[in-house]
């Protein structure tokens, strides 16, 4: 049973994204690993931009 764990940052991921996604990554392991869809599960975790970081600092988006 594969477990799959996108983790994402909070901005403003649409549904349809995140859809694709969870049908994207399972095609993966399908054709990857040889995995059975009906098994396999995605959870996406949208992580807040406040709790991020890169480079050693916390990462607060780009401003524009």
């Amino acid at each position: 049973m594969p477990y799959i764990n996108i983790r994402v940052t909070d901005e403003q991921v649409t549904q349809e994204q995140k859809r694709q996604l969870i049908e994207g990554a399972t095609q993966l392991v399908v054709e990857v690993l040889n995995k059975n869809p009906q098994t396999t599960h995605v959870v996406i975790d949208e992580i807040p931009i406040a709790n991020w970081g890169v480079n050693g600092k916390q990462y607060l988006g780009t401003k524009k």
